[in-house]
């Protein structure tokens, strides 16, 4: 079973200082950042939402532990925000250690987080996930998640030279 602890300040400063750079590398593989300036949007985005830290109002940071073996397998970070005047849950990171993966964890954390929404009186759950995360999408699809917006790009050769 994977459950949801509240972050610690010891495990948050962690947490920022390996979700700054995936969320940067994320960026650029999207094509939305240039290499040389996405860290420092990625760590302006992370203080913009976080300005508090673990404090910051509606935002709840867990880590993930699998409670067989005692184990930290990765984060969980939601944001309560409204949406269609109703009050849900956003998932701004999910994440499973590397050497956790493909083991369920993500799937046990997401069935954990519905099972806090409802306790909270949540409507439901919302997620971003890039493009290029296939297998992310396939486990969204599969627990019931369906897309809301889809955003396409087409790069095109500078021809103007």
């Amino acid at each position: 079973m994977t459950i949801l602890v509240p972050m610690s300040q010891e495990e948050f400063i962690a947490f920022a200082a390996e979700a700054v750079p995936a969320y940067a590398a994320d960026k650029v593989a999207a094509g939305q950042w240039h290499q040389a300036e996405a860290l420092d949007l990625a760590r302006k985005s992370f203080e913009k939402l976080l300005p508090q830290g673990l404090q910051t109002v509606n935002h709840h940071l867990f880590t993930l532990y699998d409670q067989t073996n005692q184990a930290d397998v990765g984060v969980l970070w939601i944001e309560v925000q409204k949406r269609a005047g109703k009050q849900v849950a956003f998932v701004n990171d999910i994440s499973i250690k590397p050497e956790f993966q493909r083991k369920g964890h993500a799937k046990r954390a997401l069935a954990a987080l519905e099972n806090l929404a409802g306790s909270l009186g949540l409507s439901g759950i919302s997620l971003h996930v890039f493009g290029h995360n296939k297998s992310a999408q396939a486990l969204y699809d599969s627990l019931g998640y369906r897309p809301t917006n889809v955003l396409m790009f087409k790069p095109i050769e500078d021809t103007s030279a």
